[in-house]
């Protein structure tokens, strides 16, 4: 994903058990599979079933992915603009996004893809015949504007209104969740990701490696 020629962010439509959400999803020429967060799944109610065959994702380097290992599947209808189909993802804990549309989709379907303007035109015999309704083209979303519709997607309000708690989302593997050092603590213990020398009565950003959504009518 770091190669900005092989990626881009699209709207799609996913439709849950009981309800649809609209997310961002990657389009990535370079992931070998189609992935959807586990997180994602949960919080809007989309099934899973156990994988015949569980596998680990292993990175580059052939060391284990903390995204993985892969033990559920999840088969979700799906619109993209005016195109409709029905889609297996595996699941998966992703860390900076919510749904990656692989090399098993792009083949599927083989959209048109003109990655400088932005545009996705689903003209292949497949689409045309049995995915699309109206017009073929839908237009990518730039990556920053489309993360952070992610994030507050995933940090709605309404659930923090429901239930009052801080979430918490990783945002680098080696990032750790808060903790209270006792069970009475006002407060939470915070982890940094890097080493960082402070001076007396000085000040320096340091980084944790995660993001917080707090409930309304608080601060921090």
């Amino acid at each position: 994903m770091e190669n900005e020629n092989d990626h881009t962010m699209v709207k799609i439509r996913l439709h849950g058990m009981n309800n649809s959400t609209t997310i961002n999803a990657m389009i990535d020429s370079g992931a070998t599979e189609d992935f959807i967060d586990q997180e994602f799944c949960n919080k809007y109610q989309i099934r899973t079933t156990k994988a015949k065959n569980p596998r680990e994702i292993y990175l580059a380097d052939g060391e284990p992915s903390s995204m993985g290992p892969v033990t559920h599947i999840a088969t979700v209808p799906m619109d993209i603009g005016a195109h409709k189909e029905i889609t297996t993802f595996q699941v998966a804990k992703l860390q900076h996004h919510e749904e990656i549309l692989g090399m098993p989709w792009l083949k599927n379907h083989n959209p048109r893809i003109d990655w400088g303007q932005g545009k996705i035109t689903f003209d292949s015999e497949r689409c045309t015949t049995m995915c699309l309704k109206e017009s073929p083209m839908v237009y990518a979303i730039p990556e920053a504007e489309a993360l952070e519709e992610n994030l507050i997607s995933r940090f709605s309000t309404i659930q923090a209104k429901k239930d009052k708690r801080i979430l918490i989302k990783k945002m680098h593997k080696d990032a750790k969740i808060p903790t209270k050092g006792t069970r009475g603590a006002a407060g939470h213990n915070l982890y940094a990701i890097e080493d960082k020398t402070i001076p007396a009565r000085g000040q320096q950003v340091v980084k944790t490696g995660i993001s917080l959504r707090l409930p309304n009518g608080t601060y921090g």
